[in-house]
């Protein structure tokens, strides 16, 4: 089970992340001020439109590159990966840090980063990773 911690940790080691509470107050990590992962608790109308569906544990909101990564979490892993009205036409997906794994954790966060990241940022952090694992 991840916990908030390890999403800290995470987002937290990418470069020029850093973390702002949320208009909420709740955590929330950001690169140059774009929003890439953020708590996300569900409200009474995500409750209403889940029913019994609507998971009890804690939630991590993430953004994704577009709306077909999007549906390709939700359809890979529903136990992991959920949605809410609020989130339609959106490119983000709720994941549920008492399921997932540690490596799929530090996948979908870092995914999240490349998202957000200014192109030069990004790609400068991808050919430091090659170069560290090639």
């Amino acid at each position: 089970m991840a916990s908030w911690d390890d999403v800290r940790r995470i987002a937290l080691a990418l470069p020029e992340a850093t973390e702002r509470a949320s208009y909420d107050g709740l955590p929330a990590w950001r690169v140059r001020d774009k929003l890439f992962v953020w708590e996300r608790p569900l409200r009474r109308a995500d409750l209403d439109a889940l029913g019994a569906a609507a998971p009890d544990g804690p939630l991590l909101g993430v953004r994704v590159a577009d709306l077909g990564v999007k549906e390709a979490l939700l359809a890979d892993d529903p136990s992991v990966y959920l949605t809410t009205p609020h989130l339609d036409g959106y490119p983000a997906v709720l994941v549920r840090l008492d399921q997932v794994s540690l490596p799929e954790l530090t996948e979908v966060i870092t995914e999240a980063w490349y998202a957000r990241a200014p192109k030069r940022l990004a790609a400068t952090h991808r050919a430091d990773k090659e170069s560290t694992n090639g």
